[in-house]
């Protein structure tokens, strides 16, 4: 305080006084006093502003002490300072200080200092700028003292934080600061490198606004940025100025996020620059922020390309007997006949703004997160279940034949048992499977020579002698060589080699090679087809050992993403050479000199409609909508043959629709190998390496996007390698389980009967394919044929159940296939279960879709877990006549005490279930409800508790019993509203694997899927004692188990439950990248710091969170 500089004012004296008090003890426990102190400095500098002399070094002292005080106090204090309102006050003095010419040099350096530390505290500070008139000062010193460096920095430090808000980045953008900026910003040097990082901060800041970004490619800067980056990237060979050159890659992100920018990114060569650059910094962990950047950009800047397609419409068309005016099939229809609807006018969309894919019309289950809420039903109408029997009973009644158990007497049956025991053929249908022409439609190639010898052996397919006939068309050799063109046989004879088929009759009891065959025959395809895939033919059987979640590669996708990038860059290394397209309907195998694998994907269930080598050993493959549709794209089943033994091969799916997928957490394709097989192992196992699922090039239009612009698809690739010569390898998204296998699995089952089984087989009604849909019950017999066990035999509660609506979700037919097994097996626990309930179940819902190879529709285009509230009997024929069926129950007071409907689900992991209750409906939706609203039956949370208890692959943490409006024409939704049905459930299987319980960190097989559906059995059991105990006590612990805590009755889990890749999976290919959609549900701080992307590794252990 004895500085001779400082005026004898006591006042200030006092105060400098107490500040080295202050500062010499610990100031954190003084706060008041730090509030008091700063106070009446501000005031004092208030009084020194105002006053004539303005006595510039005192103003100046009271500067350095600030600064002192600032820079202790570990942000508490410049807290304290802006709430004071410090910050008007040092652009007040900036201002009066501006006005005298010239002004104290010493002064504007403090000042700057001082707002540079409170800028970032001071979340007014850009608008308090911009009205003081504070802005203009700063840049008019900038530009009067662009050599005077040591002034120069914190001016630019003020300016960084000036340009973060929006208009002000406007503002100063016509004020000439973003050419100011270039004038900084150098080539490599070791001098002044902190200026120029805070220079190139600003520049990046200012760049956001699409206006200074246009400023900058008019003024060609997109050139001297890259020149710049690379002579940095050339120079700096120690990394030392890391800062910089990621600056560097900020501003040219931030410029190509307008079309120019991408335009003028390309014609400056932008590529191959940061292509080069990037390759050379792989090999250094430390510059993954810069590569990842750069990856960013060049993905961005990748120019669109069409989809390899004349159309995104199905290549199988299906004429349907009438189209709904407001349908999705009209608008396909009603496209005038010159429309190139693969790509459209408005998909070059510049200002594509957030990237949120909007999922809802595609998953059972899934939100778009930005509307976490909005979807929750509020309407309370909506939320109690009306029982609305829809339709008058005269009209129902005829539905009473399905329900015969009903009123059947059992005089004969009973009479017939030991009779039937014996020779346990069919039980009689109501309008048996046989009516069904076996050839309507069928290539006739099936029909003859389809016989497989009694030695179980057949002709192989594949001829020692090395050459690789395609297939044997439905196990007896009716398809061979299947070449375009060719008629009948190709030479059959070869080698006259004869292989053993594995008898896996032995293996699997309900599988049948000739059955299945026989099943086939009366099979109807839009497609005709013709054949059939050995798969199916051979059946599977679970492999025994076990098959982990791939663990996923460091910096996978970047690889993957840069050899995409390299046909840009290298065009002449890529083949692009077509080698199987079903747009040719005549000859879809395109034939060629043995230099490309053979693809085919016609038979049932097969989904592949276009394969084109790209490289050598890589392939790009395209998927075929749904029949009658535009999109749905993720079912794939398909024959590779003629590959190279112990070769790598690449395969992309480059029409992938999802924003996220679980193939990049751990999930595998599934391969199935012929040669396995004949080797006695004939079963699918998981497969691939390299697996990643990201946003691709290729444009996908808004006329496939709901309307939406700018979006693309996205790419599924793996790698894998062959063992064996000559195979002929299936892959498969899931266990494929064709109609055909149900067919073939029921007609087993009837085989399995005991006297003991009530068992009948129905057909429901015949699909608008020609197809019949089988309606299966189940229950015990009477114990005799007196009045109280018929009476208690028909009094039992009925159980419904349904599964496979979505043909791609094959896993709930295996779920279905565990369930029927149980059922009809000999364990005590069936025995009880037959005796406790009816069961009537529908298997397969949309045969039609399954068979055409669809993965959400049936032939009507549409999703047929949407139309349960008005079904259409003509275009949903399953749907209207199950429906129907639980209406009749509803009438006759006998609705079911359980409906269930079978689901996959693509992108979480573990088999959970989806219920209704108002009471959590309204919890997390926030709507006023009076307490009897809220009057509701538990029961419904007790069958998910149980099987959370019994069943290791299930998980109660993922179950909802919220109701959204985007659900509420589906199975489970309207069962509970009109049917009255309070436990209506849909169950949910992952299609990767578990998360928890036993199977922790396995992928899911079919054994665990069937084990499910057997499980699903035995809680039914625990449902049936429960709720038929005398005292409710015990249900009560049970529910009070399950509710736990009112304040948190369930998660509200709709969305994936992964988190976000740090590779970002997106990596935002669109114009905004900050605008990325976030792929976890908390996704807001992605938002507001877009830089948060470039510190990414990928590494899946450090994810945002």
């Amino acid at each position: 305080t004895s500085n001779p500089d400082v005026p004898s004012n006591s006042r200030v004296l006092m105060l400098l006084g107490q500040l080295e008090k202050i500062n010499g003890e610990a100031m954190v426990r003084d706060a008041e006093t730090a509030r008091q102190v700063t106070a009446k400095i501000l005031h004092l500098i208030q009084t020194q502003g105002e006053s004539n002399t303005r006595d510039v070094q005192t103003i100046l002292n009271i500067l350095y002490i600030l600064s002192e005080l600032l820079t202790v106090g570990r942000g508490r204090r410049v807290g304290v300072f802006v709430s004071k309102g410090g910050t008007g006050i040092l652009f007040q003095i900036l201002l009066s200080n501006s006005k005298e010419l010239p002004p104290s040099e010493e002064l504007m350096l403090q000042l700057h200092s001082l707002l540079a530390k409170v800028g970032s505290k001071d979340r007014k500070f850009g608008v308090k700028a911009r009205l003081s008139g504070a802005l203009n000062v700063t840049v008019n010193l900038v530009k009067q003292n662009l050599q005077n460096a040591k002034l120069l920095l914190p001016c630019l430090q003020v300016l960084r934080v000036y340009s973060t808000n929006s208009v002000n980045a406007i503002s100063l953008g016509k004020n000439g600061v973003v050419e100011l900026m270039f004038k900084i910003i150098a080539p490599y040097s070791k001098k002044n490198t902190s200026l120029l990082k805070v220079a190139l901060d600003a520049l990046g800041a200012l760049l956001k606004s699409k206006t200074n970004a246009r400023r900058a490619v008019d003024g060609g800067h997109v050139p001297v940025l890259l020149a710049l980056y690379l002579d940095w990237h050339r120079n700096d060979t120690r990394h030392r100025h890391m800062l910089i050159r990621k600056g560097l890659l900020v501003s040219l992100r931030n410029i190509t996020n307008i079309k120019l920018g991408r335009k003028a990114f390309l014609e400056a060569d932008g590529m191959r620059i940061l292509y080069n650059s990037s390759t050379e910094c792989l090999p250094v962990r430390t510059l993954d922020p810069l590569v990842n950047t750069s990856s960013l950009i060049m993905r961005k800047c990748f120019p669109k390309n069409r989809l390899p397609l004349p159309t995104i419409k199905s290549a199988f068309q299906y004429q349907l007997p009438h189209v709904p005016a407001a349908g999705p099939v009209a608008q396909l229809y009603s496209q005038p006949p010159g429309v190139d609807d693969v790509v459209d006018e408005s998909d070059d969309n510049d200002e594509t703004e957030a990237d949120t894919e909007n999922d809802t019309e595609n998953e059972e289950d899934e939100k778009d997160h930005h509307t976490s809420n909005d979807d929750i039903e509020t309407d309370l109408n909506k939320l109690h279940p009306k029982k609305n029997p829809g339709r008058p009973f005269e009209e129902l009644r005829v539905y009473e034949r399905f329900f015969s158990e009903l009123s059947e007497d059992f005089q004969v049956i009973l009479f017939l048992k030991n009779a039937q025991a014996l020779s346990p053929k069919r039980v009689p249908m109501s309008s048996s499977q046989e009516d069904v022409n076996p050839t309507k439609g069928q290539n006739p190639q099936l029909q003859e020579g389809c016989e497989v010898s009694a030695t179980r052996q057949i002709q192989s397919p594949l001829l020692l002698g090395g050459i690789a006939t395609r297939r044997v068309g439905g196990g007896g050799g009716s398809n061979w060589g299947s070449d375009c063109g060719s008629e009948g046989p190709e030479d059959e004879a070869g080698e006259g080699a004869v292989l053993e088929v594995p008898d896996t009759a032995l293996l699997l009891p309900l599988h049948d090679p000739d059955v299945y065959v026989e099943m086939v025959k009366g099979t109807h395809s839009v497609p005709q087809y013709a054949e059939v895939a050995y798969p199916d033919y051979f059946g599977h059987i679970t492999p025994t050992f076990r098959e982990p979640h791939q663990e996923r590669v460091y910096g996978v996708q970047r690889s993957k993403i840069f050899q995409d990038i390299e046909r840009l860059i290298h065009p002449n290394d890529i083949l692009d050479k077509v080698v199987y397209d079903l747009d040719i309907p005549s000859c879809p195998v395109i034939e060629d000199d043995g230099e490309s694998l053979k693809f085919n994907s016609q038979f049932e269930s097969g989904n592949l409609r276009k394969a084109i080598q790209v490289r050598k050993y890589e392939y790009d493959l395209v998927l075929n909508s749904d029949i009658n549709s535009n999109h749905y794209h993720q079912w794939f089943y398909f024959e590779v043959s003629g590959m190279r033994v112990g070769t790598t091969y690449r395969f992309n799916i480059i029409n992938c629709e999802k924003s996220n997928s679980q193939f990049n957490y751990g999930m595998q394709v599934l391969m199935y190998s012929v040669q396995e097989a004949i080797s006695g192992r004939p079963r699918w196992v998981r497969t691939g390496t390299d697996i990643c699922y990201y946003k691709n090039h290729f444009a996908r239009s808004s006329i496939a996007a709901g309307g939406q612009k700018g979006k693309s698809y996205y790419t599924l690739t793996f790698s894998t390698s062959f063992r064996h010569k000559d195979d002929v390898c299936y892959f498969a998204y899931h266990y494929p389980y064709t109609y055909s296998t149900l067919k073939m699995h029921l007609s087993k089952l009837e085989a399995l009967r005991t006297p003991q089984i009530y068992l009948r087989q129905d057909v429901l009604c015949e699909t608008l394919g020609g197809n019949s849909c089988p309606l299966l019950t189940i229950t015990a017999m009477p114990e005799s044929n007196s009045n109280d066990h018929i009476c208690q035999f028909r009094n039992r509660p009925l159980i419904f159940l349904s599964a496979r609506v979505h043909p791609g979700e094959t896993n709930a037919s295996w779920v279905m296939k565990g369930t029927l097994e149980f059922l009809m097996g000999t364990s005590p626990l069936a025995s009880s279960l037959r005796e406790a309930y009816i069961f009537k179940i529908v298997p397969m819902l949309n045969p039609d879709g399954v068979v055409n190879g669809n993965h959400r529709c049936s032939l009507s285009g549409e999703d047929l877990n949407r139309q349960w509230q008005n079904p259409n009997p003509e275009l949903h024929p399953t749907i209207y006549h199950t429906k129907s069926l639980l209406q009749y129950l509803a009438h006759i007071q006998r609705a079911p005490l359980v409906f269930c409907d079978y689901h996959g689900h693509s992108r979480k992991k573990n088999v959970f279930m989806y219920g209704c209750s108002v009471k959590e409906t309204v919890w997390q939706s926030n709507i006023s409800a009076t307490s009897s609203d809220l009057q509701e039956d538990l029961g419904y949370r007790a069958l998910p508790k149980i099987l959370s208890q019994i069943a290791p692959a299930f998980s109660m943490a993922s179950c909802s019993f919220v109701v959204e409006r985007s659900k509420e024409s589906t199975a489970r939704v309207v069962v509970w509203r009109e049917i009255g049905v309070q436990r209506s459930y849909t169950m949910e299987s992952t299609l990767c694997g578990c998360d928890q319980g036993k199977y922790k960190g396995l992928q899911i097989g079919t054994r665990e899927l069937e084990e499910m559906g057997a499980q699903f059995c035995v809680a039914l059991l625990r449902l049936k004692r429960l709720t038929g105990l005398r005292n409710h006590q015990h249900l009560l612990d049970l529910e009070s188990d399950i509710i736990g805590s009112h304040s948190c009755p369930t998660t509200y889990v709709m969305d994936e439950d992964e988190p976000s890749f740090l590779e970002a999976i997106d990596y935002s290919a669109e114009s905004n990248d900050e605008d990325a959609e976030p792929e976890n549900e908390h996704g807001s701080e992605a938002h507001e710091n877009p830089d948060h992307l470039d510190h990414l590794s990928d590494s899946e252990t450090n994810h945002r969170d």
